[in-house]
């Protein structure tokens, strides 16, 4: 009789890595590089928001274009992964939604939500948000010089290097005519021009 070998799978440790990416920027893929290396994370889930509820106005670029911008920026690096969930959902996109489910789906893996300065402001209005520490571990990225605001919510706080780019700034550049290399990756550069995104 043939003995069966069973294979047991190690836990793992997984970012979540949540936001607009309107557009995917070269300071998102230096943040999620360098958190992937400090945690020792096996992959990072790029989260695009359908609606962020928080935010007063609507997204500047449709969701499909958004995840195909996403999905052109991250596809030569192994440890990043696309996750769309967000999107499927109709209606303004909720984290806990969103960890719980991936808990549910990797329940002997570590979950580890990253957030920057900003986000960690805003943390104690997110819905369920005392929820969040049952299901993830909080990481705040902090870059260097600049003081995050104290959170019982942050589990752990990491520092990753500062770049001075943001998506607004992409966002101004493209509607100013002004160039966005080395702003995005050259295939966003690309993208952004291909279907006139950004122009007004």
């Amino acid at each position: 009789m043939r003995r069966r070998h069973v294979i047991v799978r190690s836990a793992v440790k997984i970012g979540v890595f949540g936001g607009s990416f309107d557009p995917i920027h070269i300071g998102h893929l230096i943040v999620a590089e360098a958190a992937a290396d400090a945690l020792g994370l096996e992959r990072i889930n790029f989260m695009p928001a359908r609606q962020q509820p928080l935010k007063t106005h609507s997204h500047f670029a449709a969701p499909e274009h958004r995840a195909a911008m996403l999905r052109l920026a991250i596809e030569d690096n192994p440890r990043f992964q696309l996750d769309l969930r967000e999107l499927g959902r109709l209606g303004p996109s909720y984290t806990i939604d969103s960890l719980r489910e991936l808990h549910a789906e990797f329940p002997d893996d570590e979950l580890c939500f990253l957030v920057g300065a900003d986000a960690v402001r805003d943390l104690p209005e997110w819905r369920e948000a005392k929820e969040l520490l049952r299901v993830a571990t909080i990481v705040a990225f902090a870059r260097p010089g600049v003081e995050l605001p104290e959170s019982d919510l942050v589990s752990r706080t990491i520092e990753v290097p500062s770049v001075a780019v943001s998506a607004t700034d992409v966002r101004n550049a493209v509607s100013g005519g002004r160039s966005v290399r080395y702003l995005v990756p050259g295939k966003v550069a690309d993208y952004i021009k291909t279907h006139s995104l950004y122009r007004t």
